[in-house]
């Protein structure tokens, strides 16, 4: 025997029926101080802050692997 039951009600409905705390009052709360946090935080990804972070010491790290990756080569070469 197989027994179907249809249940139309909104969440809000559901929740009450269950007995579940309101909680749209928190949400709402916590996605207004996300957004403030995202607002706020926008300023360091423009691109010149960007490449600050990821690269401290600007171009002259590039330099400086490039020569450290020829030197690997060259010795690797003489073997």
């Amino acid at each position: 025997m197989k027994i179907t039951v249809d249940v139309d009600c909104t969440p809000e409905e559901a929740r009450t029926f269950l007995g579940l705390p309101d909680v749209k009052t928190i949400q709402d709360a916590m996605m207004k101080e996300m957004a403030d946090k995202v607002k706020a935080n926008m300023s360091s990804m423009d691109p010149e802050s960007l490449m600050k972070m990821w690269m401290p010491m600007g171009v002259e790290s590039l330099d400086q692997i490039q020569k450290f990756f020829f030197n690997q080569f060259k010795m690797g070469e003489k073997k």
